[in-house]
């Protein structure tokens, strides 16, 4: 079970690569890397299921804020773009 979620995973972090290189907007591009970084901590969680160790949790909850602040920077950045 845990090889087949490793390799879905890994085809949504090909197609949020596809995403991040051909998007047209820079919120297009925003979106792919949010979704890698949340396809990379789900693959730590796994990791972590896996092994049945709980080192891994404290860089998930790393990932998660500095996911969270780099999309709602980006998103403030292109928010002042409109004007």
């Amino acid at each position: 079970m845990i090889p087949t979620v490793i390799a879905v995973l890994c085809v949504a972090a090909m197609l949020f690569a596809v995403r991040l290189v051909l998007g047209p907007t820079l919120a297009d591009r925003v979106v792919a890397l949010n979704g890698m970084i949340i396809v990379g901590m789900v693959l730590l969680a796994v990791q972590a299921a896996e092994t049945g160790r709980g080192s891994f949790l404290p860089v998930l909850v790393l990932l998660a804020v500095v996911g969270f602040v780099g999309t709602a920077m980006i998103a403030r950045f292109l928010q002042g773009r409109g004007r």
